[in-house]
């Protein structure tokens, strides 16, 4: 295997994103493929029983042992993900679940203590809530747009605090910068869920944080083929989670690794496309308040709450806004009904727009109370916009809205 000569910095100047994206992290066999290759094997085989001995010594030292451990086309988008990230080392795992998990548990223990906002998406919840505590490591929710909050959450014993940002339905907004100084003075490492702003947006380890997980399955692959998910952070923790890596089994098909290498080629192109699509049908949608319409959340209007700390930290607003409509689940369902081109369904960042209706999906689990108090209403839905003709796709939010509230 050998990698293209193509080094970080070419005629004294960086290699931009999108080049970054299409020729970061090639490993090229001895057929100098142009695309990427597709390792599908379980094992390697080994010139004699003394560099077997030596590969197991040291894994990283020039070879692969085990598939489960690590694999060349893993390899090729672990690379990537680290330029496009600008961390030290990254990890890519099966699912973006198994890679909040992974990042969680790889370093936590019993008597240790997470501080977590409260508006996460309900596998996370699950995590923090339900999962650690099982394992002796106790939690604190809390309003994550609240930097009193995280201060006063902060125990002796805390070692991480754990956000998205933007948060899962709401796009609520966690000063990156802030949290992260404020779990540094208390020894605490500070993981994010970084999806719905996506790498192309924001950068958490510029602005302080220590671990960036990704679901994969989301803007990465982009187009509803795999599940995937990606740890990246400093080497020291990568090496951590490491050994949890490769005892727990939590690591990506060497073939979804190669579609999520696919996907990367064109993430910028399409997350710029969804993103400006987004900010049209934002406004379409905030033209109709008092129409039915009662809630708008964008974090690239500037009638987000948060939008001046989206202005800091965002360089773009999202491939996703929420609303609200009046009359609650029913009117919800009728515009879901209603609708000609979006789609519905639980996931998001496809070229296909979709939506969906937390309270009886994502967060369906939760209590009415909680619901509540994090915004979620009987009436809130979450869109993801694709790359259909934004104009389209204003017609069909439009001519649902009437018939929901008809």
């Amino acid at each position: 295997m050998t990698k293209p000569n193509l080094p970080p910095d070419l005629y004294g100047a960086p290699l931009g994103l999108e080049t970054n994206l299409v020729h970061g992290g090639i490993l090229r066999s001895q057929f100098a493929e142009t695309s990427e290759a597709l390792f599908l094997t379980q094992g390697y085989v080994y010139d004699s029983p003394e560099q077997a001995e030596a590969r197991f010594k040291d894994e990283s030292g020039g070879g692969f042992i085990y598939s489960r451990y690590a694999n060349p086309t893993l390899a090729m988008f672990e690379e990537r993900m680290k330029l496009l990230e600008g961390a030290e080392g990254a990890r890519a795992t099966a699912s973006g679940m198994a890679a909040v998990t992974a990042a969680l548990m790889c370093f936590l223990k019993a008597g240790d203590h997470v501080v977590a906002a409260r508006a996460l998406f309900g596998s996370c919840l699950y995590v923090v809530q339900d999962l650690l505590p099982r394992f002796g490591v106790t939690s604190t929710l809390i309003d994550g747009r609240d930097l009193d909050a995280w201060r006063k959450a902060m125990r002796p014993n805390t070692r991480a605090c754990f956000f998205e940002s933007p948060s899962n339905p709401c796009l609520d907004l966690v000063d990156i910068a802030a949290v992260s100084k404020i779990a540094h003075d208390g020894g605490a490492l500070v993981v994010i869920d970084n999806v719905f702003a996506t790498p192309v947006y924001q950068s958490p380890l510029k602005l302080g944080a220590d671990v960036v997980v990704y679901s994969t399955t989301k803007h990465i692959d982009g187009q509803g083929r795999c599940l995937g998910g990606v740890v990246l952070g400093s080497d020291k923790y990568i090496k951590e989670l490491h050994t949890f890596y490769k005892h727990t089994g939590v690591g990506m098909s060497p073939f979804n690794a190669w579609i999520m290498l696919k996907g990367l080629e064109t993430l910028s192109l399409r997350v710029h496309a969804q993103c400006a699509s987004t900010a049209k049908v934002a406004d379409a949608l905030a033209a109709m308040k008092n129409q039915g319409v009662t809630r708008v959340l964008y974090p690239g209007r500037p009638d987000h709450p948060q939008a001046d700390l989206a202005k800091r930290q965002m360089t773009g607003g999202s491939t996703l806004v929420a609303f609200e409509l009046a009359g609650g689940k029913a009117a919800a369902f009728k515009f879901l009904n209603a609708l000609k081109i979006i789609k519905i369904s639980n996931n998001l960042g496809d070229t296909k727009s979709l939506i969906t209706h937390p309270a009886t999906t994502t967060h369906q689990r939760l209590k009415p109370d909680d619901r509540a108090a994090l915004g979620i209403s009987d009436g809130l839905l979450r869109l993801s916009v694709g790359l259909e003709t934004p104009a389209d796709l204003i017609t069909d939010v439009t001519e649902a809205v009437k018939a929901a509230v008809g």
